[in-house]
């Protein structure tokens, strides 16, 4: 599956539906495509919200406003509901700012837990309705991972479900070319395992595995800590990558030490990345993937996000597998990513409904069918997705046994967005991993 063939034809097939739908404010017209319009109907069939407002806030502008707001019609069709939406750049500031003038909207979209967890401990934020979490649980691929990441302490400090969430990024990706890989006979591996093997066969035939670059200016470094995450994951159980993210475990804790090494193994062998340690410090992110689609071959693989194709030479031959787990470790398909969580701000008959319709499949296909969206909810038609790149990643996501958030965009920003990140610089170019691992718990102990 080609990245260029992002326009896939269910997906043009499903526009010019909706193109064609004469009530116009609908993407596509209801009864028509593969969508599961049954679970429309019945919802519209319990619901009248005929007269009532419903007001949301988010991180979406512009074209994601859009596709939020194509989303929000079907609700709206369905309960004779008003929504407003609005979007904002600075979110994270404004949603502190409506909840501090008590002028919050119904509901508010987070883009990270830790918001979102800190205002719950203030009693911003309204517990979801009874029956979310067993829904989430029995719906949702990993389903009590969900249900961990948006349950947090009240006022009170009991722990109650406040966050659902809904569209959902992957990080452990594996991207690489096919036609390179076919032209030397290698085999996606399914395993980490495999992995290393094919690793160490690459190079064995005079080749190198792995481009690899940390340079994004004042944010150099970040792409090492999702390295870092993932090994987590494939090193220790999810509880222990709970500890470290909550510092309930020392940074310079031997498992995450490992989990840097582990990184290491790949980052920091001379033969196993394109120009060497020192160019994975300092190429751009945005660069490194090049050395895919050069002849020959300046490299075969690049760990890296499912935005990463955005920064790919046009028409690459391009394709993705999971970055494998380790079948000696026994820990299951672990997931790395982030992700959108849906929050009660104002509680209201209206806010609760539009709870109800996030656990519909169809307000999770409308925007599948478009773009930019993954969902771990399995009842979801893959048919409707518009590429089949899309559909391939979603289809990692429901494979998931456990789903973890970017461990870095949970941490204090002093740590997660700052130490961490100089920290892996200074790791790739030669530093000793316990060292550094022991700088960064310094600072963490110094900003509590």
């Amino acid at each position: 599956m080609k990245t260029s063939l992002y326009a896939g034809v269910a997906g043009i097939a499903l526009l010019a539906a909706g193109a064609a739908n004469a009530e116009g404010h609908l993407m596509f017209a209801p009864g028509e495509g593969a969508f599961s319009w049954d679970s429309f109907e019945a919802f519209a069939a319990d619901n009248d919200l005929s007269g009532q407002t419903l007001s949301i806030t988010g991180p979406w502008t512009g074209a994601d406003a859009d596709l939020m707001n194509s989303v929000a019609a079907y609700f709206e069709e369905a309960t004779g509901a008003t929504v407003n939406y609005s979007g904002s750049d600075s979110f994270e500031q404004d949603i502190v700012i409506s909840i501090q003038a008590n002028s919050p909207p119904n509901i508010a979209v987070f883009p990270q837990p830790g918001l979102a967890s800190d205002m719950a401990g203030r009693g911003a934020l309204t517990p979801l309705p009874e029956g979310t979490a067993d829904w989430i649980r029995e719906n949702y691929a990993a389903g009590q991972s969900w249900v961990d990441l948006g349950t947090y302490a009240n006022e009170d400090g009991e722990e109650e479900l406040f966050g659902f969430f809904y569209k959902v990024d992957l990080k452990s990706l594996v991207w690489y070319s096919p036609e390179a890989f076919d032209e030397m006979g290698y085999e996606v591996p399914e395993t980490m395992e495999e992995l290393r093997a094919l690793s160490d066969q690459i190079v064995a035939d005079g080749e190198t595995p792995w481009c690899i670059g940390l340079g994004s200016g004042a944010a150099t470094g970040w792409p090492a800590t999702d390295w870092v995450e993932d090994m987590m994951l494939r090193t220790q159980p999810p509880e222990v990558y709970d500890q470290w993210v909550a510092n309930e475990i020392p940074f310079d804790d031997e498992r995450v030490v490992g989990a840097i090494e582990a990184f290491g193994e790949f980052a920091r062998n001379e033969d196993y990345v394109s120009g060497g340690s020192q160019a994975v410090a300092t190429t751009d992110f945005r660069d490194s993937p090049a050395g895919l689609f050069t002849f020959p071959a300046e490299c075969y693989m690049h760990r890296q996000a499912s935005f990463i194709p955005t920064f790919f030479p046009e028409d690459a031959d391009a394709d993705f597998f999971y970055f494998p787990a380790s079948e000696e470790a026994g820990l299951g398909s672990p997931v790395l990513g982030a992700g959108t969580l849906w929050a009660i701000t104002d509680p209201s008959d209206a806010a609760n409904v539009w709870m109800e319709f996030l656990q519909t499949p169809i307000a999770h296909e409308i925007w599948m069918a478009q773009s930019g969206f993954l969902t771990p909810y399995g009842d979801a038609n893959a048919e409707v997705f518009a590429s089949d790149a899309q559909r391939a990643m979603n289809e990692i996501l429901l494979n998931a046994t456990t789903f973890r958030f970017d461990a870095s965009d949970l941490m204090p920003g002093e740590i997660g967005a700052g130490a961490f990140w100089t920290g892996m610089v200074d790791y790739v170019t030669g530093a000793d991993a316990a060292d550094v691992a022991a700088s960064i718990q310094d600072r963490w102990d110094s900003i509590q």
